[in-house]
């Protein structure tokens, strides 16, 4: 199934389809985890991501539906987020090495690498524990594809492009805010918010693709492209926060080399971040919705004349 509003079928019915699909994969993701945890979690909350961003999109068509939805799904996610923070700081490690080569081994990089491998291990669900886990997941989940079922959205040409447009608006006005706050305050919970629009807004472009005034490819592959460097920097934040604090796996003798290569890397991302989000930002929000509902109102109502001729 695509996901991709089709605006030639009813909001409602298209909604239902692309969420009904996403849960399908969610499902699917888990419960392959039962056997490969590792992979298949994160691929589960990454669908988990794309259907709270579908939510997110048409939450002003049923406020009431997609809060209490997207409430279930985030909790979902919380569940099952234990082993990506251990293979998360893994990865950190890992691009340590290959963007400061030369200051891998002095910063012992690869015996941290080993220890964070061994904490994973460690710190894993056990069996009975993630069998658990992924039960009450899936029981989540099955919970919630019954609920599509009361979803009711404006199926009118006007009314449904307003739905979307209004969903549209609001993500670009909190990511502009936290776009704000990322350059005045420049706090870690900062550039997490900037992330979560940026991540939500990459999954509208791809959701209105046949909707959202072009060109749409391009936008998109900047926005992917610097969700992934949020996520980047994000990891980063993690890791120092832990040593800071002296937690688990960080609770021995602070590793100095390692903070200075995390600050030298944190450093990097802070400026690319911040540049790419103010190109990717720069239009106001207001204007930018009113494009968007002016070519779905367009669209729509074409797509609705088609039919009715037919």
């Amino acid at each position: 199934m695509s996901f991709r509003i089709d605006p030639r079928l009813a909001l409602t019915a298209e909604v239902r389809r692309i969420a009904g699909g996403e849960i399908d994969k969610i499902v699917a993701h888990l419960n392959v985890a039962r056997d490969n945890p590792e992979k298949s979690l994160h691929s589960a909350r990454k669908r988990i991501k794309a259907l709270r961003a579908l939510l997110r999109l048409v939450h002003p068509g049923d406020e009431a539906f997609c809060r209490a939805e997207n409430n279930r799904y985030r909790d979902i996610s919380l569940s099952i987020a234990g082993p990506r923070q251990a293979t998360a700081l893994i990865e950190t490690i890992d691009r340590l090495i290959a963007d400061f080569p030369e200051d891998a081994d002095g910063a012992g990089l690869a015996g941290i690498r080993a220890m964070l491998a061994r904490h994973r291990t460690e710190t894993a669900y056990g069996q009975a524990g993630l069998g658990a886990v992924l039960d009450n997941a899936v029981a989540e989940c099955q919970a919630g594809m019954v609920a599509l079922e009361m979803l009711i959205l404006p199926d009118h040409p006007e009314n449904a492009a307003d739905v979307l447009a209004d969903g549209a608006l609001a993500t670009l006005r909190f990511a502009r805010k936290a776009l704000q706050q990322s350059r005045e305050r420049g706090e870690p919970n900062d550039f997490h918010d900037l992330r979560k629009a940026v991540k939500t807004h990459a999954a509208h472009l791809a959701l209105l693709r046949k909707l959202w005034p072009a060109p749409v490819k391009p936008r998109r592959e900047r926005a992917e492209e610097l969700g992934e460097s949020l996520g980047e920097l994000h990891d980063v934040f993690v890791m120092r926060a832990l040593i800071e604090a002296r937690e688990a796996p960080f609770d021995g003798p602070e590793p100095k080399q390692l903070v200075r290569l995390l600050r030298r890397a944190e450093k990097a991302l802070r400026k690319l971040c911040l540049a790419d989000a103010a190109k990717l930002f720069e239009e106001k929000p207001r204007r930018a919705a009113r494009k968007l509902a002016k070519k779905a109102r367009q669209d729509l109502n074409d797509n609705m004349a088609e039919s009715e001729a037919d």
